[in-house]
């Protein structure tokens, strides 16, 4: 476990905005769990949420691979899908930078969290890491349902994690995953309508790449 800097996040400025009456009972209280949790637990979990996204990269190269066999619009949304989770982290980016959420490992008087608080500055409001996951879950649903369903279970382990380091708000995920949805699924469909620049592609030197030969 780090301990918890203490105070309400010097350095942040009077105008940052404070989360904790919104969830930190039960923010102060999953971080009570997991100080009480085995250590395998939290090293599990810790490891997960530094870096578990890795596994949503991969998960996306595989959404392509099955594209590969499948018709163009698959196609369109499977290449779509890393753009639409850059989209969503930027939006998301934006939104930080409005809201400046003080991080609650700064804001509450917990005893320790299993991640270093981030810095000053770092804000809390809406989750990075839930944003990336479950942008990444959405585009990979449009495109394969079972890669969609490992994603999506994987982005609720992702966003759990990040209450349980004590990094983030229950809020701050719920929203980052939100977030994550509601840029992702649109630009994904949106991606579809590229079905006849793909169908072409695919019979040219990139035929390889994008599955030559499968069905329309």
């Amino acid at each position: 476990m780090t301990a918890a800097p203490p105070g309400t996040g010097s350095g942040t400025g009077a105008l940052a905005f404070d989360g904790s009456g919104i969830d930190g009972g039960l923010y102060t209280r999953v971080v009570g769990w997991a100080d009480a949790a085995p250590p395998w637990l939290d090293r599990l979990a810790a490891d997960w949420s530094a870096y578990g996204l890795v596994l949503f990269a991969v998960l996306t190269v595989c959404g392509w691979a099955r594209a590969r066999g499948a018709g163009p619009v698959l196609m369109a949304r499977a290449l779509a899908a890393p753009f639409a989770v850059v989209a969503a982290y930027a939006v998301n980016s934006g939104l930080k930078r409005v809201i400046e959420e003080v991080r609650p490992c700064r804001q509450l008087p917990v005893r320790a969290t299993l991640e270093g608080c981030p810095v000053a500055g770092d804000w809390s409001f809406p989750s990075n890491h839930a944003v990336i996951a479950f942008a990444a879950a959405a585009s990979l649903w449009l495109v394969h349902r079972r890669l969609g369903a490992a994603a999506l279970a994987a982005a609720v382990a992702m966003a759990a994690s990040r209450v349980w380091v004590g990094v983030h708000y229950p809020h701050d995920v719920a929203a980052g995953a939100l977030v994550g949805v509601l840029v992702a699924v649109p630009l994904t469909l949106l991606a579809g309508r590229a079905e006849p620049l793909v169908g072409r592609a695919r019979g040219g030197p990139f035929g390889g790449l994008l599955g030559a030969g499968a069905r329309a």
